[in-house]
């Protein structure tokens, strides 16, 4: 299986640290938010992967080359400016392929065992498999419900989407490639279909999303080891 780190977005309420480094290249414990991911997905067995980038894009492609240093081979889907989820990813099929693929926003630090997730077949037509997270306090109200093995839109106990998850690359065929596009409303739609699976993780997961996050994400890695 092949993964996607989702990198091209501009961080805005990291600022001012963001306004020369993208995010996902900010340091936690000598590591690079970005690497973490890296890291743990080639532990569980996923060194292809594919990250796309738009702010400050070069720098990660410097740093980050070809992955050698992670055990990784990496390509990278560059965007003149962010395309959000669904178009970042559509743009990025080629390099994809055609089986399902394992997708992580680069803003989140997080424990989720990848090898598991890789495990994880999608049944005959699932399009996609969220894996969603209790509701952190900036989220209380979560996104998504959980029954019967299945995500719904509705529910009476949501959870928040990690922003991790497997997709088929069926459920961008409507898409077209370098145009911008959210990835919700294809979710939405699938649901209504019984087209999307989902599991609940309840270990370490967080949103890197403020600078009080980014020091939180150092004290989680510190405890990590």
């Amino acid at each position: 299986m092949k993964a996607m780190i989702l990198a091209a977005g501009r961080g805005e309420r990291m600022r001012p640290l963001t306004d020369v480094t993208p995010k996902p290249l900010l340091d936690v414990v000598g590591t690079p938010l970005i690497g973490w991911h890296l890291k743990r997905l080639v532990a569980a067995g996923i060194d292809q992967i594919v990250i796309n980038h738009a702010w400050l894009g070069q720098q990660i492609e410097d740093t980050l080359q070809d992955g050698a240093a992670y055990g990784a081979q990496i390509q990278y889907s560059a965007e003149t400016t962010a395309l959000e989820t669904a178009g970042g990813i559509t743009t990025a099929l080629p390099l994809l392929g055609e089986a399902p693929f394992l997708v992580v926003n680069g803003d989140v630090f997080t424990d989720i065992d990848f090898s598991q997730a890789a495990l994880q077949q999608l049944d005959a037509g699932i399009l996609a498999h969220l894996i969603l997270v209790p509701n952190p306090p900036q989220h209380p109200n979560g996104d998504f419900a959980l029954v019967d093995g299945k995500a719904q839109s509705d529910g009476e106990q949501k959870y928040t989407f990690s922003g991790i998850g497997i997709y088929h690359p069926d459920l961008f065929a409507d898409l077209a490639a370098n145009q911008p596009a959210k990835l919700g409303p294809l979710l939405r739609e699938a649901m209504t279909q019984g087209r999307v699976s989902a599991s609940l993780h309840t270990g370490l997961w967080m949103d890197v999303g403020t600078v009080e996050r980014l020091e939180l994400a150092r004290q989680a890695a510190l405890a990590l080891g």
